[in-house]
């Protein structure tokens, strides 16, 4: 899947080992984790203009990745986990039906390349572009490192439940021919 506009030029394919260059090391360091914890081997490159792009950008293309794989799939739907690291202790619950993102996030020692706005923006381009409820929710945790790559692995462990393969279709919300 490519993903090509004037700001950025991200790619993402399936791949037998994990290997992620954006050229944004923190963004390579949490992609990894994601599609680790995802149990996805991919490639991922990208170029971009402004860091800003290169998240809400690599969100989307995330998304659109995901919504091909399941696209006309019946699959279990629902995710959720709760994960510590250090400080951290990061609960994600995901509803793969339709857009919605709560975040409650609340970072007291900032550090370099883990800023809350990029990481808001990357989960609001994947929430709208797989159609998904995401939450986010900080149960515990003050450093930004570990707040932000806690979720990115809480995430990506709720997203690999999610996407595994149901025998039914995960709703109550059946359409009647009359």
């Amino acid at each position: 899947m490519r993903r090509k506009t004037d700001e950025t030029d991200i790619e993402i394919n399936y791949s037998k080992e994990l290997f992620v260059d954006t050229g944004n090391p923190v963004l390579n360091h949490l992609l990894k984790t994601l599609f680790y914890y995802m149990g996805k081997n991919v490639i991922i490159k990208a170029k971009f203009d402004l860091n800003h792009h290169l998240w809400e950008d690599m969100g989307i293309t995330i998304g659109q990745f995901l919504k091909n794989e399941v696209e006309s799939k019946k699959i279990k739907r629902f995710g959720t986990s709760i994960l510590p690291m250090d400080d951290a202790l990061i609960l994600v619950s995901i509803d793969i039906s339709r857009s919605y993102t709560n975040i409650d996030i609340n970072i007291k020692d900032a550090e370099k390349g883990f800023e809350l706005g990029n990481f808001k923006e990357l989960i609001l381009g994947l929430s709208r572009y797989l159609q998904s409820t995401i939450h986010i929710k900080q149960i515990n945790g003050e450093n930004a490192h570990h707040i932000i790559e806690a979720s990115f692995k809480a995430l990506g462990s709720a997203l690999k439940t999610a996407l595994e393969p149901s025998d039914k279709l995960e709703s109550t919300n059946r359409v009647y021919e009359v």
